[in-house]
Formats: structure tokens, C-alpha cells, sequence
């Protein structure tokens, strides 16, 4: 025959439960709060240093657009993308950036974990170096990148390291590029160059061969020269005055590549094509030549140029309190804890002595 229970649970059987049990609870409470005392004052204060600062385009941000006068829009402007900033939170949580961080700031030291080498020692150092970093996206579309540290001088070096090294890595993706673009360029301007002078030399040549120099004023000035020594010509064969032997002579001069004179003509109808053709050749190619030439120093120009890729809003300063722990926080959640435990273990202890006994 088994025995019912006496009595449940009631407010006035948890008061005499309680009472019962006040002095073992006491005395748990004030262990819990004289040991999360001592352990929150053991630890180390955690200094927090943050770094604030928007990222550009590539195209933004490429010196060569930005030194192009050519384009009116041609400015630096703030204004990131979703791509843009996934790749400065991918260059700044990657490895070869907390490597370099590493090594920058002997961290193998700083953390104790031992001389570098073994993979023992750096897995251990970064996951250290990795649990003071934080670098997110906030509600702004800025980048908050925030380092920890007991050492407050170091924290912010090192955020301060990051923001740099993160900004010298966002220009290297477009440097090789460039380099092989100015490289291009060089090429053209040169070759450029060589086709400039052949052409030049070539209407040099041709201007004297035949008698070509100035175009419009030359076939004006032949025009009128044989009309008015025709003119003269006939008035001499009329019986007018003039000696039209001479004339005959001068005429035939003018007209006539191998009448002497340089300017004929002969020579000027059988040039006037070929040096016109040469003329805007060269004049063609030195166009092309001049912009080649300009493309290629502003090229060199940007391509020796720091533009900075990052827009910094806040630069990391040395914290003037520190960050962690949060001491009140942790005694108060070690007594509340340590409370809501003991009331836990009381319970079960009378569920258990107060258990139905079978007879």
C-alpha cells in the first residue's frame, strides 16, 4: 500500500522550507559573492581602441581618374558599395593581414605564446590576435574596426597598423594593372614618336621635290604670276612693249619643272596631292602623338601617387577606461546565479525526502 503525501508546494510551505534552509543559503550567497569578487578584481582590464572610416570604389579611388582632366566629374567621392565593403572586411579579417599585424607588433611576446616557427605557436597567437579584433559594418555603411587590449597605447597601434595596411592592400588590386596599362602607353607614345618624325622627314622631302612649301598662298601666287606674264607675253607679240623672248622664257619657267624655277606649276600640280596627303598626315599623327604623350605622363604621374582608398572618419585613440570586464555585472550574475541554483538543489532535496514510501 503506498502512502500519499502529506502536502504539495504552497506559498506557506516555501516559507518554511526556506527558513529551514536560510543559513546554508546565506552562507552559499556570501561564498559566491566573496569569490566572484576576488575573480572579477584578478582580471585584467581590457582596453578597447576603434577605428572608423568609409570605403571607396576602385573606380573611385583610381588615380588615374581622378588626375584626368578631361572628365568633369573626375573627383573623389564617398559613396561605397555592398562590394566594396565586403572586400575591406575580407582584407581585414584575412590572414596575411593578422600575420603582418603579428610580426609588426611581436605579438609571440606580447601574448606569451611562445617563439614563432612551430604551427603550435602561430595557430595559438592568431586565434589570440583574433579574438581582440572586431571589424563589422554598422548602420551606417561605415567600417568600425576595434582592437583589444591590456595595453591601451598598443591597442590603438595596432587598430591604427590595420586601417593602413587595409587601405595599402584596397590599391594594390588596381597597381598591376596600371603598371601594365602605363606600360602600354609607353609603347604607344614611342612608336608614336617614330611615325611623327618618318612623316615629317617624308613631307620635308616632298616639299622640296617638288616646290610645295605653303599650299593656299602658293597656288594663289602661281595663278597670278602666269596670268600676268601671259598677259604681258601677248601684248609683247602684239607689238607692245616687252621683250617677248624673256616673257616666253619666264612663262615657261613658271610652268615647267625644268624651266629653273623652284616654285612651278608643274611641280605644284604634280606635288600639291602628295604634300596634302603628308600634311594631314603628319598633322593626324601629331595629334595622336601629343595625346599619347599626355596619357602617358598623367599615367606615370598616378601610378607614383598615394591616393588613399579610405575615408578615415575616427582614428583609433588610446582608451581613457577600460572596456572589461564588467566587474559589477559579473558578482551580481555570480549571486543571482548562485541563487537561482540553490533554490534549484533545495527544491529537488525536499522532492526527494518528501518522495511517496511504499509500505
Amino acid at each position: 500500500m503506498v502512502r500519499a503525501p502529506q502536502s504539495r508546494f504552497s506559498p506557506a510551505g516555501l516559507r518554511t522550507i526556506f527558513d529551514r534552509w536560510k543559513y546554508l543559503l546565506g552562507l552559499a550567497l556570501g561564498l559566491a559573492l566573496v569569490i566572484s569578487t576576488v575573480v572579477a578584481l584578478s582580471m585584467p582590464d581590457i582596453y578597447s581602441s576603434v577605428a572608423i572610416f568609409l570605403p571607396s570604389s576602385i573606380q573611385g579611388a583610381d588615380p588615374d581618374r581622378l588626375v584626368d582632366v578631361t572628365r568633369g566629374s573626375a573627383r573623389l567621392e564617398v559613396g561605397a558599395r555592398a562590394e566594396d565593403l565586403d572586400r575591406i572586411l575580407s582584407i581585414g579579417q584575412s590572414l596575411p593581414v593578422a600575420e603582418l599585424m603579428i610580426r609588426k607588433f611581436n605579438l609571440y611576446q606580447h601574448y606569451d605564446t611562445g617563439k614563432p616557427g612551430s604551427d603550435a605557436v602561430e595557430n595559438k597567437t592568431l586565434r589570440e590576435f583574433a579574438s581582440n579584433l572586431s571589424i563589422i559594418h554598422n548602420e551606417r555603411d561605415a567600417i568600425e574596426l576595434t582592437f583589444q587590449d591590456e595595453d591601451k597605447q598598443l591597442a590603438a597601434r595596432i587598430a591604427n597598423a590595420m586601417v593602413t595596411t587595409i587601405d595599402s592592400i584596397n590599391q594594390q588590386l588596381t597597381l598591376e594593372n596600371r603598371r601594365n596599362v602605363l606600360q602600354l602607353y609607353r609603347q604607344s607614345s614611342t612608336s608614336l614618336g617614330r611615325s611623327y618624325e618618318q612623316s615629317r622627314q617624308a613631307l620635308i622631302r616632298a616639299r622640296r621635290r617638288y616646290g610645295v612649301f605653303g599650299i593656299k598662298e602658293q597656288g594663289r601666287y602661281l595663278a597670278k604670276e602666269i596670268i600676268e606674264t601671259e598677259k604681258e607675253l601677248r601684248v609683247a607679240e602684239g607689238g607692245g612693249p616687252g621683250n617677248a623672248t624673256a616673257l616666253r622664257r619666264a612663262l615657261h619657267a613658271l610652268t615647267s619643272a625644268d624651266g629653273g624655277n623652284v616654285i612651278n606649276l608643274e611641280g605644284w600640280t604634280a606635288g600639291n596631292d602628295s604634300v596634302t596627303l603628308a600634311s594631314d598626315r603628319l598633322t593626324d599623327i601629331q595629334t595622336r602623338f601629343i595625346a599619347a604623350r599626355g596619357a602617358y605622363e598623367q599615367a606615370e604621374i598616378a601610378l607614383r601617387s598615394r591616393v588613399s582608398s579610405l575615408y578615415l572618419v575616427q582614428k583609433a585613440q588610446p582608451a581613457t577606461h577600460a572596456s572589461k570586464p564588467l566587474r559589477p555585472l559579473i558578482i551580481v550574475g555570480a549571486v543571482l546565479l548562485t541563487l537561482a541554483l540553490s533554490v534549484v538543489a533545495i527544491l529537488l532535496l525536499e522532492l526527494f525526502w518528501r518522495r511517496p514510501v511504499a509500505e
